[in-house]
């Protein structure tokens, strides 16, 4: 025992024997600096005594490289973005994409995404292309969507005439052969079959939403290959769409981490003067159509108990989408509908908190937090060159679907009610932060500078979009919402649909002032 109370009492004191001073409270302690000074407990907040003011570089918020564009004589726009780094983005946006398909089978676009960077006349296989690629430290990717298509590249910035000859040789002569093709229709269909089968139901609600508010009209043509369409495309129906929609005045040449002049350089010795795969670089049949905003309803009937077996299976829930017309991305009330967007937030009710997760956004403060039994409500802006479309996605247990309907309803009607300047504000900060942060990245500033010169022939900086963001007022928001709710609804709906409102109510409530459902009465239960 008398050990133990040795040993504390050492702890508490100081111990000598260990070679340390002992601890001693008092008057505040002076440490000993290695140039010999001594200062006292300064807060961090102070500077510290006898030392010089210090200079600090100053930041005005601009990028010092400004985003230069240049017209080819064969309409080819080359745009290009400075940053250090010793590695590049390059890649060719092309103004193409499933809405432009009216006059063809739907999914041509989905087999030239999988077509891309098969072999071309230079290069015999995709694995050719590859093994060039890794000379330089590349990697590639083909993406479209319903207004785009995209080939790009990451390499080191010294094979930039490898990489841009490569590029136009993947979307200017591909060879299309019936192996390929026939590659195509299987990953298509993988993928496919995967859409209907996985938990998520985003993508095929995102799908279906389009579909009802755009009927059969351009940004409402599917998006991905129809399972009859798979069979049907072959060689000659995609050479017949390439050379309507794949000609040098609806492309542009972009690169992030490259010089403009030899960019320019590279296109002009690889993109001018070429002839493509499919003999002319004359459109024949252009589809102009300007995007028909409809609303509607597009159901699925769908047991959905079985989505997600195991040991902890996921709930059975319906999935509801409703959207209404907002504005492309070219008016001046975009911005406001970006910010009412990320003042509308909300997510899924299994969230981790923190910073930056839009935990005080009005779905998770208004629907989230007071509904226990809804597992996620969340908005979405899909924006393009001539129309947009702002929808919420809810999902909950299918006996309670009516309910959930209602409050989404209740949502989109306050969005032109009052709006609180703190949280006006908050959504205005995180959308500049979401800004500042994505264009950290190579890859995205690339598809910034790509999708907006392709869209304007120019493009605006970020320092200009945050001032925009910064001059969004509360009556601007509620002025778009205004507008907004006076269109007719779209409405996605995905799962047991026994006690979805009818589209009739759901119109009703988004006309209505308090966004309430009109009330039905049953004779039997």
């Amino acid at each position: 025992m008398a050990a133990v109370v040795l040993a504390a009492t050492r702890l508490l004191r100081g111990s000598r024997s260990w070679g340390r001073r002992p601890l001693r409270f008092g008057a505040p302690a002076y440490r000993q600096f290695s140039s010999g000074g001594a200062y006292p407990n300064i807060p961090l907040s102070c500077p510290l005594p006898g030392v010089p003011k210090p200079v600090f570089a100053t930041v005005d918020g601009q990028e010092k490289f400004e985003t230069k564009v240049t017209t080819l004589e064969n309409g080819l726009r080359v745009a290009s973005q400075n940053k250090f780094g010793q590695f590049c983005t390059v890649g060719i946006l092309i103004n193409s994409g499933s809405r432009y398909e009216a006059k063809y089978l739907s999914g041509i676009a989905h087999f030239l995404e999988k077509l891309a960077f098969s072999s071309t006349s230079q290069f015999d296989s995709k694995d050719e292309i590859l093994l060039t690629l890794e000379k330089h430290g590349g990697i590639c990717d083909c993406q479209t969507s319903r207004d785009t298509t995209m080939y790009a590249v990451s390499a080191d910035s010294k094979g930039l005439d490898t990489v841009v000859g490569l590029l136009a040789d993947v979307v200017l002569h591909p060879r299309l052969t019936d192996e390929e093709i026939e590659m195509a229709r299987m990953a298509i269909q993988f993928e496919l079959e995967d859409l209907n089968m996985r938990p998520d139901p985003e993508p095929l609600l995102t799908e279906m939403i389009h579909e009802a508010a755009y009927r059969e009209n351009t940004v409402g043509l599917h998006r991905f290959c129809p399972t009859e369409n798979i069979v049907k495309i072959d060689r000659e129906m995609l050479h017949s769409y390439l050379q309507n929609y794949y000609t040098p005045e609806r492309m542009v040449l972009a690169g992030v981490g490259v010089e403009h002049d030899d960019l320019v350089e590279c296109a002009r010795k690889h993109l001018v003067g070429i002839r493509p795969a499919w003999g002319s670089q004359t459109a024949v049949d252009v589809d102009r159509s300007v995007a028909q905003y409809t609303g509607g309803i597009v159901k699925l009937e769908r047991d959905m108990s079985n989505v997600s077996p195991g040991p902890a299976p996921f709930p059975e829930l319906t999935h509801i989408m409703i959207g209404l017309e907002s504005c492309s991305f070219l008016e001046g009330d975009f911005i406001p509908f970006a910010v009412l967007n990320m003042m509308m937030g909300g997510g899924g009710s299994f969230s981790a908190g923190g910073p930056g997760k839009g935990m005080f956004t009005r779905l998770y403060l208004n629907v989230l937090n007071r509904h226990h039994w809804m597992y996620n409500a969340t908005a979405y802006h899909h924006s393009y060159e001539d129309t947009g479309l702002l929808c919420i996605h809810a999902s909950a247990d299918p006996r309670q679907v009516r309910e959930m309907v209602e409050i989404i309803t209740k949502e989109f009607i306050s969005m032109a009610g009052t709006v609180d300047v703190v949280e006006l504000e908050r959504a205005k900060t995180q959308l500049m932060s979401m800004l500042m942060m994505n264009l950290e990245s190579r890859p995205v500033i690339f598809e910034d500078v790509g999708r907006q010169v392709l869209a304007t022939r120019s493009r605006k900086l970020p320092h200009e979009l945050c001032a925009l963001i910064r001059d969004v007022k509360p009556e601007d928001v509620r002025r778009v919402s205004s507008k907004m709710l006076r269109g007719k609804p779209a409405v996605a709906a995905l799962g047991n649909l026994a006690d979805l409102p009818s589209y009739e109510h759901i119109q009703a409530a988004l006309s209505s002032r308090d966004g309430r459902l009109p009330r039905t009465y049953r004779l039997f239960r």
